[in-house]
């Protein structure tokens, strides 16, 4: 062997090692896309027969690791995004059922952890991009001596962000229009409501009695009282928003690479607004798909994922950033007519959807990709809860928690490194409804603990006695669409979830550490903590 030849080859081998080490250290990038009331059934690769196209989020799922056991933290809007970047259940906080509005006090609490706080605290660079909906302080009340010039209080920049660009709260009630960092960009001067939608399209889906649209014109009187209507700038266009957020996550990516590649990594979070009502699709997409305005929508949201994932390709950063993408419940109550309709199934073979303690309500598409750290094409049944997240990214950038932080996050990093999981690991996975009833997820057992009918469109198994409790236990392994009520064949099941959900409760925290304290003041604690 020639030596000099069998030298050289050694340091070009300790060269590659040394350069592989540094790749496998160098903290990702972190994108977080969320989409508002999306089914399980509405992504293509989750549901081959559904009636619109979604290939990048295909992409995602096929590049990365498929959740099917992913759930958000709540059946409705606000909990989920305060539990998603707290690591925490928003049941925990004043937020005992419903959702919030735009203004108010953040129900994020000063100086509680959010994943971005955890990151800007750790190097990153931090950004929110879209709807926010967790409260922040407007100067003056609806309608009342607002003053827009001021800066608007405890918003995503005093929960850990760096930059902010986006809309209050939902679009069908709260404030329309466009906030950057603490500033209010037009002054929302100008009332809407809701309207009936009469884009071509629309017509054929005439009897969809959730179709409306915030379009303009607007007035600048409100009128018939203060319900329902919404102060919205005049420079505002629901058509626009989704194209508007697209585009700004782009222009964020495409200034942050060269830092990103030098050592200096972002954490981008873009909760989208769609596909929650109005459904508003740009002029681009209307009449593109099989499933009416609802599939039109569905897919100029994917073509704006599309754009941000190109950004990233283009950029030279695809590699390293871990792309997480969910949504913050299931679908809204139009999926009965897009199934009836159009043979669409948002919540795929499950019962229920957006406000419902069914898995319909909170089973939702939950895909991460990471071509440095996820190999692609994985699967895992583990159920899983958005409060994950907090601790998965800590773990990823070897941060270790506080103990009175993401008190129900558990890391699943090894999962994500295919390492073996047990199941048991995780904990049980907690669900809540619109209405504040509880259910508990403990590996193949379900009990749904009923407190009242949350607005489901599914019918109950059975009748509440006067006074009484429902209780529902399913094997999720067999029963996935909780067909089968076997709530009276196995009580010793029901009394070990109902005494761990009750300590879950009572101790505020699901992960192992100190007992935390959590709102108990104005709570009608549930029935089973009582006996």
């Amino acid at each position: 062997m020639n030596l000099p030849k069998y030298k050289a080859l050694r340091i070009l081998l300790l060269l590659f090692s040394i350069t592989l080490g540094a790749q496998n250290i160098q903290k990702p990038n972190i994108i977080v896309i969320y989409t508002d009331d999306q089914g399980y059934g509405d992504v293509g690769a989750l549901n081959p027969d559904a009636k619109f196209k979604t290939p990048n989020m295909d992409k995602l799922a096929n590049e990365g690791i498929i959740f099917t056991d992913g759930h958000s933290s709540d059946a409705v809007c606000s909990p989920s995004r305060y539990s998603l970047l707290t690591g925490r259940y928003s049941w925990r906080t004043s937020l005992k059922e419903g959702v919030l509005r735009a203004d108010g006090p953040c129900l994020i609490e000063k100086d509680r952890m959010t994943i971005a706080s955890l990151l800007q605290e750790n190097g990153y660079k931090t950004a929110m991009i879209g709807k926010w909906h967790l409260q922040m302080e407007f100067e003056g009340s609806l309608g009342k001596e607002r003053d827009w010039s001021k800066p608007f209080t405890d918003g995503p920049i005093e929960k850990g962000f760096d930059y902010y660009f986006g809309i209050p709260a939902s679009m069908n009630y709260g404030i329309l229009t466009y906030l950057e960092n603490d500033k209010v960009l037009d002054p929302p001067v100008l009332w809407t409501k809701k309207k009936a939608d009469k884009r071509p399209r629309a017509f054929s889906d005439s009897i969809n009695p959730k179709g409306y649209r915030m379009t303009p014109p607007y007035i600048s009187e409100r009128k018939e009282g203060t319900n329902g209507w919404v102060e919205v700038a005049p420079s505002f266009n629901d058509e626009l928003v989704l194209k508007t957020f697209a585009d700004k996550a782009v222009d964020y990516i495409s200034e942050s690479a060269a830092e990103a590649k030098a050592g200096k990594p972002f954490f981008l979070y873009l909760p989208l607004t769609s596909p929650h009502l109005p459904h508003c699709t740009h002029p681009d997409f209307q009449g593109k798909s099989n499933c009416g305005n609802y599939g039109d929508f569905m897919e100029e949201t994917d073509h704006r994922i599309g754009h941000v994932l190109e950004a990233l390709k283009a950029n030279g950063i695809e590699d390293n950033t871990l792309v997480i993408f969910s949504s913050d419940n299931g679908a809204e109550t139009n999926y009965v007519y897009q199934r009836e309709k159009y043979g669409h199934y948002s919540s795929l073979n499950f019962k229920g959807g957006k406000r419902d303690i069914y898995e319909g309500g909170h089973r939702v598409p939950f895909l991460m990709r990471w071509p440095n750290g996820i190999q692609a094409g994985e699967k895992s049944d583990v159920p899983v809860c958005q409060t994950d997240y907090l601790a998965t990214i800590a773990d990823i950038i070897g941060v270790k928690l506080p103990d009175n932080a993401g008190e129900d996050s558990y890391s699943l990093l090894p999962i994500l490194k295919g390492e073996r999981y047990d199941k048991a690991v995780r904990g049980a996975v907690i669900h809540h409804s619109v209405s504040g009833n509880f259910a508990i997820r403990e590996g193949k057992w379900k009990l749904n603990m009923f407190r009242g009918s949350g607005g489901s469109l599914e019918p109950k198994i059975i009748e509440p006695k006067e006074g009484e409790a429902i209780y529902e236990l399913y094997n999720m392994e067999e029963d996935p669409g909780e067909t089968t009520n076997l709530y009276f064949n196995n009580p010793e099941v029901v009394k070990k979830l109902t005494q761990k959900i009750t300590k879950i409760i009572e101790e505020g925290r699901t992960t192992p550490g100190t007992p935390q304290s959590y709102v108990k003041e104005g709570w009608d604690m549930p029935d089973w903590t009582k006996s």
